[in-house]
């Protein structure tokens, strides 16, 4: 409790310092009142002058919390004047939390979408962009029609990012004040900046500050998911097919174990031995079957673990992923790692290809660039550790308008999910007959067709909103609150939008909802209980659960079925305070587990994080520079020393001068340009020096054919090739390394440190890689002139021509001269290299 306490007296604490903010923003009403419109469009004017006399970031950010009040007190009236909205104080202070770059926890109906307009009007003053980023594009577009009448009443621009836009109409869009975008489309955006190869490609223009819309939906519940972007691999669709049928025959305990709380399967002994028969091999966990191994791992996921209708569903002959959080479809997301190739295999659809990863990032990473980060939600309080332990934003919880009125009732428990769905639509008959309108949450796409199937029964009308009708989630959210309404919905009912009582709703009880079940997140119940009593409304909520349900299995149901059997209590519901606490408690062990699983997760991206940033730096480095010669120079040097350290030894008599030259001929010098006597007895950095100073000379040889212009761009391709290649590669590798190192726990070895110092040692391997192959792709590519190449135009083009230009010259056999290198065996079979015999 006293733990308890102290949290509680910290938000009061926080909301004495809001209210004195809310006070003085107060105290400039009837001054803002009195000014017309022009004056009032003018403060913008104003408030741009004295923040451009900000010096750094720092005074800025000083500057800006000295303005807040009367620039709130701007948007206020301004609001007034466009909207016909005025924001409540409590709306106010809303907007102070989240210009501190915290969290603003508001239930459900108390204006999040106006409360924003005040952080986001002061942060864009700056002139640096502000993102208001939303869970989907629907939401974006809304909520950007609504408030650009009152952003641009207030002279600011206001852009629209959609997935559809192209890269100009992109740019656009971030290049104006503010900008309303979803998460996954910006996310893409900076991965695809960093993917450019000029700098008129990049869309973005940094990352300011932004405001994210549901905050915990965004950075808890989808932390997990990274944003990949992909290219083709090779195709092996035979070892999907082959683990698919191989899995069908397998039983559970028999041949493997799944543990229901972690959704872990592992193969025992029999499983293994079944899998060595059928796969004909000695053993499975040798090295040489490791890919192997993954495929069966993942056949057995997808059939034992990941469900149909639940996790995904199968539209149009293909899989479908289902978001477990919001219950939408997500079109064109697919399982990494080969799962969502093990599930194509599962439903008998045409499996696709394999993808490489081209480049990839997870949200926590990402937003965590941003300047300055806040968010608003309905339900954040319970995760707050992980939002101050990983984002650094505090949680306030921000009171209501209006007293909440809900009546929020105790669990009804029952022994079977039978009885419990039974009692569920009994319920939905008493209150549909007196016109309370009734929203029905489920957890899964299953659940809700199988209590629509039973409402059909009963001849109850309601519609269905799930996964697998999303499109027409607006209109029927929009009459969800109508008198008589009945609503199933899986858990994305209870985000973004409000469900407004219909005429004569108040007088029959207000909004009914009805959780048939509890979700492993207090979070995500406690969302869908605030879609009832929104602005002071009357209503109720209820959860239904029975000892059959996932999250009851997780703390041992089976024995309090037993005892219930014994005693004949089946058919009648349980009122046991014991098992409300210990389905609160399971769900806090379950909410645990996966911030430790998350955490885990950002600890092992942490490695990949800074090399990310070494690499994006490197390339933003080489587009932002007309000239990259300098940079190019500091690799060939590396690279040179590097190769000259190797070859020439202390003593003398152990250095291969012969094969020394060969190699600096291959890597970076024309033949014949340098040899054995220019460099035996000499000092290493004497022959570094020499060589560098003969490279030099190619270079401007290469430049004079080419002119500078396209020297520079030659450059900059040549450095931006490689690193993407061997970026590509590198992670490819990582991914490897990360799948197999938890292997090393068995022998007492810490798993992540071994990741971090074998992926530091593949990141400098992938460094020196890279300055060697730019060296050798710049000094031996050949390179021609356009006079050149015309000239090869016009012979190539009379070749194929008669005199008369009409007939084709029939071509003869092709004489290919095999060019022998000075270092190679001489062909007449002395015995000595060329060079001393007949290339003499």
């Amino acid at each position: 409790m006293g733990i308890l306490d102290k949290v509680f007296d910290g938000n009061k604490r926080e909301l004495r310092s809001l209210r004195k903010i809310a006070e003085k923003v107060e105290g400039y009403k009837e001054t803002m009142a009195g000014l017309d419109d022009a004056a009032l469009q003018a403060k913008t004017d104003g408030f741009k002058e004295t923040l451009a006399g900000a010096e750094d970031d720092k005074e800025e950010e000083k500057l800006l919390d000295q303005i807040l009040p009367e620039a709130f007190a701007v948007v206020r009236e301004a609001s007034k004047r466009t909207l016909g909205l005025e924001p409540y104080p409590v709306q106010i202070m809303g907007g102070a939390a989240l210009h501190k770059g915290d969290i603003s926890e508001m239930k459900t109906g108390e204006g999040k979408t106006l409360t924003a307009t005040l952080p986001v009007y002061l942060n864009a003053l700056t002139g640096k962009g502000v993102h208001v980023i939303t869970v989907n594009e629907y939401l974006s577009a809304t909520q950007m029609e609504e408030m650009s009448v009152l952003y641009n009443f207030l002279k600011l621009t206001v852009g629209l990012n959609l997935n559809a836009k192209n890269s100009e109409e992109k740019r656009e869009a971030y290049a104006a004040d503010i900008t309303y975008t979803t998460n996954n489309e910006l996310g893409f955006d900076y991965l695809r900046d960093n993917m450019v190869t000029y700098k008129k490609d990049r869309v973005l223009r940094g990352l300011n500050y932004a405001i994210i819309d549901e905050v915990d939906s965004i950075l808890i519940d989808e932390a997990r998911t990274p944003l990949i972007i992909s290219g083709r691999a090779s195709q092996t669709n035979t070892q999907y097919i082959q683990a698919n049928q191989f899995v069908k025959m397998l039983k559970e305990d028999e041949d493997f174990t799944y543990d229901i709380k972690t959704k872990n399967i592992q193969l025992n002994d029999d499983g293994m031995e079944k899998a060595e028969k059928w796969f004909k091999v000695d053993n499975l966990y040798d090295v040489k079957h490791v890919n192997l191994l993954h495929h069966i791992n993942q056949a057995l996921k997808a059939h034992f673990s990941m469900q149909r209708d639940i996790d995904y569903v199968v539209e149009e002959d293909k899989i479908v992923i289902v978001d477990q959080f919001t219950g939408r479809k997500m079109k064109g997301r697919r399982f990494s790692d080969g799962l969502h190739q093990a599930i194509e295999a599962k439903e008998g659809v045409e499996i696709q290809n394999e993808s490489r990863t081209m480049a990839s990032i997870t949200f926590q990473n990402f937003f965590r660039q941003y300047n300055k980060l806040s968010g608003m939600t309905g339900t954040a309080k319970t995760e707050e550790e992980e939002f101050i332990n990983i984002y650094n934003m505090k949680v306030t919880v921000i009171p209501t308008n209006l007293p909440i009125a809900r009546e929020d009732r105790t669990d009804r428990i029952y022994s079977t999910k039978d009885i419990k769905f039974k009692n569920v639509v009994d319920e939905v008959v008493e209150r549909h007959r007196s016109g309370q309108p009734v929203l029905i949450g489920t957890v899964a796409v299953e659940t809700s067709e199988y209590i629509a199937n039973l409402l059909s029964k009963k001849g109850i009308r309601h519609n269905v909103l799930n996964a697998k009708n999303h499109e027409r989630e607006a209109d029927i959210i929009m009459n969800a609150g109508k008198k008589g309404a009945v609503t199933i919905a899986t858990n994305m009912a209870g985000r973004g939008t409000d469900i407004k009582l219909g005429e004569g709703v108040k007088e029959a009880g207000g909004l009914a909802v009805i959780g048939t079940e509890r979700h492993e997140s207090r979070r995500i119940d406690d969302q869908l209980r605030g879609r009832s009593g929104r602005q002071g409304d009357v209503g109720i909520s209820t959860f239904y659960l029975s000892l059959e349900d996932d999250l009851m299995k997780r703390f041992g149901s089976e024995r309090m079925q037993g005892m219930m059997g014994r005693l004949g209590m089946q058919e009648e519901e349980i009122t046991s305070k014991m098992i409300s606490r210990a389905v609160e408690s399971s769900q806090k062990r379950v909410e645990g587990n996966n911030f430790d699983s998350r955490k885990k997760l950002l600890e092992y991206d942490d490695v990949l994080r800074r090399q990310r940033e070494i690499i994006y730096q490197e390339r933003n480095d080489i587009i932002d520079q007309d000239d990259v010669r300098e940079q190019l120079m500091g690799m060939i040097e590396a690279s040179v020393e590097r190769t000259v350290n190797y070859y020439i030894l202390d003593d003398d008599e152990l250095i291969d001068y012969d094969q020394f030259i060969k190699t600096i001929e291959d890597m970076y010098l024309s033949e014949e340009s340098i040899s054995v006597p220019d460099v035996r007895g000499r000092e290493n950095e004497e022959i570094s020096a020499l060589i560098l100073e003969k490279i030099k000379d190619e270079l401007e040889q290469k430049e004079e054919k080419l002119t500078s212009e396209k020297m520079r761009l030659f450059e900059r391709m040549m450095m931006l090739r490689t690193i993407d290649q061997k970026w590509v590669e590198h992670i490819d590798s990582m991914d490897q390394l990360r799948t197999g190192i938890h292997l090393r726990s068995y022998g007492q070895i810490n798993p992540l440190r071994e990741y971090q110092n074998e992926g530091l040692q593949m990141f400098e391997d992938m460094l020196v890689s890279i300055e060697d192959d730019t060296a050798k792709y710049v000094m031996k590519t050949e390179l021609k002139s356009d006079e050149e190449i015309k000239r090869e135009q016009v012979v190539k083009k009379n070749e194929m021509q008669t005199g008369d230009g009409k007939e084709k010259v029939k071509k003869g056999p092709v004489k290919k001269e095999v060019r022998v290198g000075r270092n190679d065996p001489c062909p007449c079979g002395s015995g000595k290299k060329y060079k001393n015999c007949h290339g003499q």
